[in-house]
């Protein structure tokens, strides 16, 4: 999804009045946790509370709207960066500043079924795909598979 700066500002002021924001998911970097047209509710963000594995929501420079998995963050340049990646990603997301960030994910609504990250299950494919990188290899082998089976 692309977005301006104006945008990029209301979504934070949102997000900061209402103490929430929801965004249909796109593509299929997440998968399986987030598929397509999965509806994810964000909460404001809080740095003291970040942790490993993480999903946070965050903008490029170039406009894009991403959810990813939060892996570290390392103080270059002078500025502390945040490393994220995809799950089905093969690589990280290019570092991303702090005033980037627009929330933290807190659920997902998945056809009738709203999941939590912190369930059980979710959190225990984070830490998996976390120690398995091997496991986003498969991710994207299983879905380029799929796609050219479609076509």
């Amino acid at each position: 999804m692309l977005i301006d700066n104006e945008t990029v500002m209301l979504l934070k002021s949102v997000i900061l009045k209402d103490g929430w924001l929801e965004l249909p998911s796109m593509g299929n970097s997440m998968f399986p946790f987030i598929q397509q047209g999965n509806i994810c509710r964000f909460a404001p963000f809080e740095l003291s509370i970040i942790k490993k594995g993480d999903i946070i929501l965050f903008h490029t420079p170039n406009g894009q709207l991403i959810a990813h998995r939060y892996y570290k963050k390392e103080r270059m340049e002078n500025k502390v960066q945040f490393f994220c990646k995809g799950d089905a990603n093969l690589g990280f997301d290019q570092p991303i500043e702090y005033n980037q960030i627009l929330g933290k994910l807190i659920s997902v609504q998945k056809g009738r079924k709203k999941v939590s990250p912190d369930d059980q299950v979710s959190h225990l494919w984070g830490k998996m795909i976390i120690v398995f990188p091997a496991l986003s290899f498969i991710l994207r082998k299983y879905l380029n598979r799929n796609i050219h089976l479609q076509y």
